[in-house]
Parts: structure tokens; C-alpha cells; sequence
């Protein structure tokens, strides 16, 4: 027997938890039911049609769709409605698990070929060869950028980013030259991504461009007499910052106490004695040809060698004897100083406060800034032991973006939920979720003026604390109730009114939204046509950037702001292009929104 449904009013919440099934009005399960209705709304100009069938039909239902814009805001560094439809009717375990089997090309090879096209491009407008200098910063900035438009490898690039602020090395240092070298480290993040945690610190351990870093690159081994002992920098530095943190902790990220209920330190000032012993005798083992005949060996100056192959160990600079490590971990004597620097890196992997350490700081870059001990304690879980593997990255990833912590709606009305996203992570948002008007496939970007503006881009951090420190509390309010919020730190004053200035620069008429130097490209700006489709009726074209930008979590308060401020820009007479002036005030109004720039 066909089954009739009367609809009068349908209320619907918008998010849902994922599962199998989804037993409520509007989810699809319409076989058999007709529904009847009073009238069906029809617009002129518009395609789509009011049909009350799709009440129950799930084509008038976006819960899905928003759940899904949120995950991959999470994941990614933004995609377009097609995207974020097509993952919708999709498992988001499944769409992981596909993500893990794409591989990215190389970053070093790119930042050297983007060099060289570079250079051909200056020369062909007038510039002498000689003036030219690379490959630097610059062009791995532009290599980064053109690796992350159009692309495949979303979820890869995401870990990757969130691991260079863990693993800090930064350009804005004495590496700005190295372009290539910078392009080596970041292939280590990246094709390592879904690896292993133990493969990433072992091989950034023996990159030159850390070893130059962090001054362990030809770190001598002690010499009394001339007052010469280990440099300490990177020993201190694996410890506190890419491994196991100033104080003992729990599986669950909180501090272990003793019995005075203060903090247990995990290392003091003897023990980085110890750690950077380990650290000698590490040197290039090939240099970049020259006209002074200087070959390979220890201590050649860093600008002579190549950035993008490991150091090798030269025993007969590396500190002997045994080194005391931590919890009475003893590195023997009369092994080679290879094998002490694999069984130190080994000992850190290890460590109890591993696990827990990088549990927390990646759910604070993909996720939220102050998840609740259960949730690290399931992401440290996975870390420790998946299968029988420590230190699996796909099963950390897995734990994270999958926890109901992640994928829960409950949060979004908890005050103490959520996180700020990082001013570089709303630049990848617009030009990967807003068309580009790209003419020529080249989407280079050095982001000098971004970053001068925000202090971010990639790999640019000012120090090895990274852009900001996992700890970081704004102020008493957030002291008050014990919460940290990490981007806060770069949200100052300055940042954020230069944030709003960007902002106004992308969404201007006649703006780029790449800039480059010295180079005669054509500029690049935001291509409004689909959305100006939308932009005939105010409350539309911003709930179409709310599926977007916002995840559907739009105040009523802002889309009035938003909808008040579109409808009286209207068209003086046909040469007025008012639907894109209309475009460019939503969308301005939409990425200064606090309902975007808080991630919940």
C-alpha cells in the first residue's frame, strides 16, 4: 500500500552523528511515500523549485552535507561544493583510506624546476641571468603553492603542514637561501605523512637543513683544552619539542605530579649534556661544485654543502664513551656514532611521553585546542600500538579525525570548544574553495606581504617554537578556565587588522591573490561566476558560503549582518556588474566572520 505524508512544518537539526543509517525525515528514505502539499514555490531565473517531496526525499536536507564540510575542514586545506558533495555520499574512513594511497611529487624537484622557470621567465622580460638568485625561499613557496592548487593529495599535504610546526625549521632564518633545501625537509613531512613517527625524527635528525638549524651540523666533539664541548641546541630542542615535552605526563596528556603535586621535569640541563654528545660528528657527504676545489668532509662551511642529502657521521669527530640518556638509559661505549644517534632517536620514540605529546599537538592543528583528556588518551592509544606497530601515523590520523570528539556536533554551543584557524590556513581556504581566474596554470606565491602581514607562511615560523606555542593562553578569561587557545598568539592587534586588509585585497575588483617578484605574470584573482548565479537573492549566496566556509554554523545574527548588507547593492544600469560587487561583499563579510575563523 503507498504511503501518504501531510507536511504542515518540519523542523530538522543540521548535524548529525556518522552511522549507517539515518532514520529521520529528510534522509532519503522515501520509497513508497508521496507527500501532499498546499503550493510548490517557483522563482524566476532560478533552477531549483520548492518541491515539499524534497522534505522527505534528503534534497532539501543538508545535514550531511554540512557534517561533511566540516570534516574536511578538518582534513584539508578546503574544497569546492562539488568536493565536499561528492565525499557526503561517501564513508569519511573510506575517503581516508583513499587519501593514503595518493602520493604527492617531490617538493625538491619542483622548487628546482620552478627556479629554472622562473629564471627563463626573467630573462624573456630583459633580466640578466647574473641578477637572478635561487633557488631560494621564494621558489619553494612557489613550489608549495602550486602543489596545493588543483591537487589530489589533500589529507597528505594537511599531516604534512601540521607536522612542519612540530618539527620546526623556518626560512625566515639564515636557510632563506636554500630553496631546494627547504623543499628536501618538507619531503620528508610529506612523504612520511602516513608513515611512521619514528622514520620522521630519525631522518630530520640527519637533514642539513635541521643540522644548519639547530647548529648540530659539524658539532664537535669536546675538546677541553680549547674549551670546545657539543653544541646543545638540537639536543634540547628533539626533546622538548619533538618528542616528549618539559614534563612527565599521562596517556591522557595531563602533567604527572609528585608527591608535592608539582610537575615531574622529564630532563634537566645534565641530561641535555648528555643528549648533545650524541649529536657529534655529523657532516656533509657531498658539496655543491665550487672554483676552491673544496671536497666533502667534516666541518666544511654550511653554504658549500648539499641541502638535500643526509649527513653522514664522521666517527673521528664524534664525543666516545657512553652516554647517560634518560630513566637510566645508557647509550654503551665503542659503537659507532651512527649507531648512537639511531638508539638515542629510538630511545625518544619510545619514551612514555611520546605518544600522548604528539597526540596533543596534532589535534590542536587539525582539530580543536583543548580536547578532553579521553580523546588523547585514545589518539595516544593509537600511537603506542596498533596492530603491535608504535608510532603509525595512519592509525593517529584514523583516531584523531574519526574520534566522536572530532565528529560530534555537542560541542558547537560549548564555549570552550573549537579552535581559532590560523590566518594562513583562511588564505588556503579562499583561493581552494572560490574559483581562481588562473590563465596560464601558474599559481606561484612567495606570500611575502601575508606573511609580513599575519607572520605566516608555510615554513616561516620566526623560531623553532613554531608561529605559536601549544600552551599559549590569551588571557585571564581563558586562565580562568583552564583553557589554551595557540593561534591567539599570532592574533594581535596588528595581525588582525592586517588580516581584514588582506581580506579586502582578495575580495577587490582588481586584485591578485598570488604575488611573485621580479617575475612579469598575470595576475591571478578570484573568479566569482558560479556564485553570482546565487548572488540574486542575498539569503541565498550566503547560505551557499555558509555550506562553505562555515560548515553551516552561521548565527542568525551574521547571515542578518551579511543578508542586510548584500540586498541594497543593486545594478545603476548594465554595465554594472552588481551581482559581483554583491559576491565580493559576502564573501568579504564571511572570512571576517567569527563564525568561520572558529572552527567547531
Amino acid at each position: 500500500m503507498k504511503k501518504h505524508l501531510l507536511i504542515f512544518i518540519l523542523c530538522l537539526p543540521t548535524c548529525f552523528f556518522s552511522q549507517e543509517h539515518y532514520d529521520y525525515l529528510g534522509a532519503g528514505h522515501s520509497n513508497g511515500i508521496s507527500v501532499s502539499y498546499s503550493s510548490q514555490q517557483t522563482r524566476p531565473n532560478w533552477n531549483e523549485n520548492a518541491g515539499a517531496i524534497n522534505t522527505v526525499n534528503g534534497h532539501g536536507m543538508d545535514a550531511r552535507l554540512l557534517e561533511t564540510s566540516r570534516f574536511l575542514a578538518q582534513a584539508t586545506f578546503g574544497t569546492d561544493l562539488e568536493y565536499i558533495q561528492a565525499v557526503s555520499e561517501g564513508d569519511f574512513e573510506e575517503w581516508i583510506d583513499t587519501q593514503f594511497e595518493i602520493n604527492s611529487p617531490s617538493m625538491t624537484q619542483l622548487a628546482r624546476d620552478t627556479y629554472n622557470r622562473a629564471l627563463l621567465i626573467f630573462i624573456s622580460n630583459g633580466g640578466k641571468p647574473d641578477d637572478y638568485d635561487g633557488p631560494n625561499w621564494r621558489h619553494f613557496q612557489y613550489a608549495w603553492w602550486q602543489s596545493n592548487i588543483d591537487n589530489e593529495d589533500l589529507l597528505r599535504q594537511r599531516i604534512a603542514l601540521a607536522l612542519s610546526q612540530i618539527l620546526v625549521i623556518s626560512w625566515d632564518s639564515g636557510l632563506s637561501s636554500y630553496g631546494e633545501g627547504l623543499g628536501s625537509y618538507y619531503d620528508i613531512l610529506k612523504d612520511n605523512a602516513f608513515g611512521n613517527y619514528k622514520d620522521i625524527l630519525h631522518e630530520i635528525t640527519l637533514h642539513p637543513m635541521m643540522g644548519g638549524y639547530l647548529s648540530h651540523y659539524s658539532n664537535h666533539k669536546s675538546d677541553p683544552e680549547r674549551n670546545i664541548f657539543p653544541d646543545e641546541n638540537f639536543a634540547r630542542e628533539i626533546m622538548q619539542l619533538f618528542s616528549i615535552g618539559l614534563f612527565s605526563l599521562n596517556p591522557d596528556g595531563t602533567y604527572e605530579l609528585d608527591e608535592n603535586g608539582d610537575k615531574i621535569p622529564t630532563y634537566d640541563n645534565e641530561d641535555i649534556k648528555e643528549f648533545a654528545k650524541i649529536f657529534t660528528g655529523l657532516g656533509t657527504s657531498e658539496v655543491e661544485p665550487n672554483e676552491w676545489g673544496v671536497t666533502a668532509d667534516f666541518g666544511v662551511g654550511f653554504g658549500l654543502i648539499k641541502k638535500d642529502i643526509p649527513m653522514i657521521m664522521y666517527d673521528e669527530w664524534h664525543e666516545p664513551g657512553e652516554k647517560k640518556l634518560l630513566n637510566g638509559y645508557v647509550v654503551p661505549s665503542g659503537q659507532s656514532g651512527m649507531k648512537d644517534v639511531e638508539d638515542t632517536v629510538d630511545h625518544l620514540f619510545n619514551h612514555k611521553n611520546t605518544g600522548p605529546f604528539i597526540a596533543l599537538r596534532l589535534i590542536q592543528q587539525l582539530v580543536k585546542s583543548n580536547p578532553s583528556p579521553a580523546y588523547i588518551s585514545r589518539v595516544t592509544a593509537a600511537f603506542n600500538n596498533t596492530n603491535g606497530v608504535r608510532g603509525d601515523l595512519k592509525a593517529v590520523i584514523k583516531a584523531i579525525l574519526l574520534d566522536e570528539e572530532a565528529r560530534s556536533c555537542s560541542g558547537i554551543e560549548n564555549p570552550n570548544s573549537g579552535k581559532l584557524i590560523e590566518p594562513m590556513i583562511r588564505y588556503f581556504n579562499t583561493t581552494r574553495q572560490i574559483d581562481l581566474d588562473n590563465r596560464n596554470g601558474v599559481n606561484w606565491n612567495n606570500t611575502r606581504n601575508f606573511h609580513n602581514a599575519t607572520s605566516q607562511s608555510p615554513l616561516g615560523a620566526s623560531s623553532v617554537f613554531n608561529f605559536f606555542l601549544p600552551e599559549y593562553v590569551p588571557n585571564s578569561e581563558f586562565a580562568s578556565a583552564n583553557l589554551k587557545g595557540p593561534e591567539f598568539q599570532i592574533h594581535t592587534s596588528a595581525t588582525s587588522i592586517a588580516y581584514l586588509n588582506e581580506v579586502d585585497r582578495w575580495t577587490s575588483a582588481s586584485s591578485s591573490m598570488f604575488s611573485t617578484w621580479n617575475l612579469d605574470l598575470e595576475k591571478t584573482p578570484l573568479d566569482f561566476e558560479k556564485l553570482k548565479y546565487y548572488a540574486k537573492d542575498g539569503e541565498v549566496l550566503v547560505n551557499m558560503l555558509d555550506k562553505l566556509f562555515s560548515r553551516g554554523q552561521l548565527s542568525d545574527e551574521t547571515k542578518k549582518i551579511m543578508t542586510d548588507a548584500i540586498e541594497p547593492i543593486q545594478g545603476t544600469n548594465q554595465n554594472v556588474d552588481y551581482m559581483a560587487r554583491r559576491v565580493r561583499m559576502a564573501l568579504y563579510l564571511m572570512l571576517i566572520s567569527p563564525d568561520y575563523v572558529i572552527l567547531k
